[in-house]
């Protein structure tokens, strides 16, 4: 088979199963077989494939029509410009998320200027805020937990990959309680994160590709802001006065979230708008 008739192929297979972007993702799934980028698959399009390339192709095509997204098949996902190493214990590094980090470069820009600048990111994954936070902003000291042992393998992997080794320091655990009690007392001057919001009955109505991501990393509780709330209410403990806290979120939450917020005493409330539009991003500032 040809190059360029396994791309056709390809892409009609998985636009009979209803994929979104078929040609898109059968390129990415061809161009990682033959070890190249999809550039280069155009001008390989007469080239003959071996019939080992030809079979793992066809494995791969297959279980992307069966709900698998195209970063787990391929191991790595671009985020912030950079290319992380994902697998099925950390959730794929989202556009949205990139919202995260610009608010919070911004902040840092703007109003947290100064030595020893102390960053907290909880339920880091596969460390892609964090990283990206860390290589925009070379001068951070940046913290990062998760409550799962093989997403935080995956995110120090990352880091050490990206930036060098020892450039974060991660923390297993579940929020705060993975601090160390070295750093319990630590004041920080920006918390950021990207938590599980999701309910739990709407889980089962997401698409197959995001149902097979972790669901620790997805369950938010019965109304989705299970850990949000948490988050929100040990925040104050951790942070400088005049520190800010960043959260990710449904943008059908946010108003709830400004609500607490507000309860809990964070002032300056701000809402982010992600590349669609959509609130995506809500940052409060502790002034006590």
């Amino acid at each position: 088979m040809f190059v360029r008739e396994a791309l056709a192929q390809g892409s009609t297979d998985l636009k009979f199963a209803d994929i979104k972007t078929p040609g898109l993702d059968a390129s990415l799934l061809l161009a990682h077989i033959l070890k190249t980028n999809r550039t280069s698959l155009i001008a390989a399009g007469n080239n003959k494939m071996s019939e080992k390339a030809c079979a793992a192709y066809c494995e791969l095509i297959e279980r992307r029509a069966n709900g698998e997204c195209v970063a787990y098949l391929i191991g790595k996902k671009e985020f912030m410009g950079l290319e992380f190493t994902v697998n099925k214990s950390v959730l794929v590094p989202r556009p949205d998320t990139e919202t995260l980090v610009e608010a919070a470069i911004e902040i840092l820009s703007a109003d947290l200027r100064g030595e020893e600048i102390k960053v907290l990111d909880m339920c880091t994954g596969s460390g892609a805020v964090a990283i990206s936070l860390k290589h925009e902003v070379p001068e951070l000291e940046v913290y990062a937990t998760d409550i799962c042992p093989n997403a935080l393998k995956t995110a120090k992997q990352n880091a050490e990959k990206l930036l060098g080794k020892n450039q974060i320091q991660f923390f297993h655990g579940d929020l705060f309680s993975a601090l160390p009690s070295t750093l319990k007392t630590t004041h920080y001057s920006l918390i950021v994160s990207n938590p599980p919001y999701v309910s739990s009955d709407e889980i089962k109505t997401l698409s197959a590709e995001v149902q097979n991501e972790p669901l620790l990393a997805l369950d938010g509780g019965s109304c989705g802001l299970d850990i949000i709330e948490r988050i929100i209410e040990e925040a104050p403990n951790y942070l400088q006065k005049g520190g800010f806290l960043l959260l990710e979120a449904d943008p059908r939450q946010m108003q709830t979230i400004k609500t607490l917020l507000e309860k809990k005493g964070f002032k300056d409330i701000k809402l982010f708008n992600d590349l669609t539009g959509n609130e995506r991003v809500i940052s409060g500032k502790h002034e006590e």
